[in-house]
Order: C-alpha cells, then structure tokens, then sequence
C-alpha cells in the first residue's frame, strides 16, 4: 500500500497501518477511514505520512497482482483474462498436425483491443482469477496491447494494427516445441540448452508461416523478434532494413514486458529504468524512432500523478521534460525533486487512480 503525505491524503482513505504520535501513543487506528475531521487532527499532530488504502489506486508492481473477486474485475481486466486462457489452451493443443485457431484468437484479441483506450503500458497490472498463470503467455497478451499500441503511436496504416498485434500475440508460439526440461529448467543452461531455446524463433516461424489469416509479418515477427539492428541478434544475425517491420516493434514490447515482469530467479525492474535501457538500446539495436515515440508516449502522463522513488518517498509529477521523460520533476512535501539531475533517484511504482 502507498505510504503517503499527510498533504496528499484525502477523505474516505483507509489507514492500513496504526498512526502514532511522536511520543509512542496511538493516535488513529488500522482500519479506520479517514474524515476530514481526521486530516484535521494528522495535521495537528504534525504526522509527516500515512500509509493507504484507497478505491481505485492501484501500486504498479508486481505485488499487485493478487486475487480478485470477479464481481471486482473491470472490463479490460476480464477481457484480459479470457484471452491469456485462450491462447494457453489454443498452445496446449500446438501438437503435429493440429491448426492453431487462428480465427477464435482474432475474435478475442479484438474484443480486447476495444478496451485499448484503458491500457496504460506504464500502470497495467493484470490482475489474478485463481488460476495458475505461465508468465510466457501472460507476457504474449501484454505484447499484444503494447504492440497495438506502439504501432499507432507510431502511424503505421491502420490495417497493419490488428496484425501487428496478432504478431505480439503469438511472437513466442514456438516455446511449445522446446523441450519442457530445458524451458522449466530451474538451474543455469548448458550453451547447448540457450542454442536451443533460441530456437524458439524458428519453430514458431515454421508453425505460423502460411497460416490462413495471418500475414507474413507475424511469421516474421516470431522469427526475428530477436534480430538486432547491428547484426548481434539471432537466429540469423540480420541487420537494418533486413528485420521486419513488425518484429522490430515486437521487439520493443517483448523486452519491455520481460524486464518489467518478476520471475523466479529476479525482481522486475522499475519500468521507468526499463525505458532509459530500450532508450540505450536504440543505439544500433532497437529501431530509435519506434523507442523514441515508445517512450515518449507511455511517459505522457499528465501532472500530478503519484509515484514513489527508490528511496521510497512518494511524490507528485509536476514537470515532464520532452529531453528526458523518464526524469519528471517530482513535488514531495513541497520540495522539487529533479530526478534528470539527481540520477540516483529515479521511480520505481506508480500509482493509478
């Protein structure tokens, strides 16, 4: 729960935590939903912050991903949820000879796609319904959005968006074809072992090339989206113009949504940090202009918005500079708080009303 400023607290709150005055003695109690007779007397008693729970604000890490009653799930959530089932079964059933159903999966991904405008890559946090979760395919339904998104953000022709986001979707198709020892293996890969997970890109090209419905970018797009710009990618080392269209904003979204997600062995990253990496990256890896405009739209949030540094001070985006959108100027208990100058501080969760 976010620890917020006396300042910034606001009636109707919930304490989730004890306020104790400076001489050891409980001042509100766990539970309690705060008054504006309350504020009065936090402000009294000079209590610098409290920590939260309010209706709608939701911390952006992975600790946020717990289980939801589904009467509580909104929209794009449970549209979400339908299509990770979706394609975890439609990739159960990837053996010989079976088809993927290509037209099924389209007609959820555009159900899901209606809810776009309720995306944000930066403060999306799919929520949990129970079931178990393979973190390959929940990241395949997250690269699906980004990748819409990215490719308008970007004005590519409107009919390259639904493909583009089907190239998202079914970018790692072809993990079904690695062996479960060597995906699930919970200790380090032999060379051996990395050669052939990176084989992932061919057997996926090789299960979609030709699929009715499908056009020959998201084949591509499975095969490349590991292809760099300067050649150091795989599985053929090709550069520049060479990559598809499609699979170099796959890219984008693959990396963002890996570095972001925890797994077992690592935390995620803080996406802000996430972004100045792609943003490192774009020097002859990743296409620049499609992270440029990655990163300057998914950071265009407007002023005022919660977030909470490494230092764990929570503060509000008071200043956005287009040079560095990455670095907002923060307002923390009236201090600004310049994080393009102070680069050891930098924000690590935000908070989405």
């Amino acid at each position: 729960m976010p620890v917020l400023p006396v300042a910034q607290v606001q009636e109707g709150d919930c304490l989730t935590s004890d306020v104790i005055t400076s001489l050891g003695s409980l001042l509100l109690p766990e539970g309690r939903i705060l008054s504006d007779r309350d504020l009065e007397i936090l402000q009294a008693f000079l209590i610098p912050n409290v920590e939260v729970r309010r209706n709608g604000l939701i911390e952006t890490t992975e600790k946020s991903e717990e289980n939801v009653p589904e009467s509580e799930v909104q929209p794009l959530q449970q549209k979400f949820l339908e299509m990770e089932k979706l394609l975890k079964h439609s990739f159960d059933r990837t053996g010989p000879g079976d088809k993927l159903p290509v037209l099924e999966l389209r007609k959820s991904l555009l159900e899901l796609i209606d809810r776009i405008e309720e995306y944000n890559v930066l403060t999306f946090v799919p929520v949990q319904d129970g079931s178990p979760v393979e973190r390959w395919i929940r990241n395949s339904v997250l690269c699906a959005l980004t990748s819409y998104k990215l490719a308008k953000w970007c004005k590519l022709p409107e009919k390259d968006w639904t493909q583009i986001a089907l190239a998202g979707l079914l970018h790692d198709i072809g993990n079904v074809r690695i062996d479960p020892a060597i995906f699930h293996k919970p200790t380090r890969l032999t060379p051996a072992e990395i050669q052939e997970m990176r084989q992932h890109t061919v057997y996926g090209f090789r299960l979609l090339e030709g699929v009715p419905s499908l056009s020959q970018g998201v084949a591509l797009a499975a095969l490349q989206h590991h292809e760099r710009l300067d050649g150091s990618g795989y599985p053929m080392k090709l550069s520049g113009d060479k990559i598809h269209q499609y699979a170099k904003i796959v890219a984008i979204a693959d990396m963002y949504h890996a570095m972001t997600t925890t797994r077992n062995e690592r935390k995620g990253q803080s996406p802000y940090l996430v972004l100045e990496e792609l943003q490192s990256e774009s020097f002859g890896k990743l296409d620049p202009l499609f992270v440029r405009t990655f990163i300057d739209r998914a950071t265009h949030f407007h002023n005022g918005m919660l977030v909470q540094l490494n230092d764990n001070r929570v503060g509000e985006i008071v200043f956005t500079d287009v040079q560095n959108p990455t670095r907002p100027m923060i307002s923390i208990y009236g201090e600004i708080v310049n994080l393009s100058k102070q680069r050891d501080l930098y924000i690590c969760a935000i908070y989405s009303a």
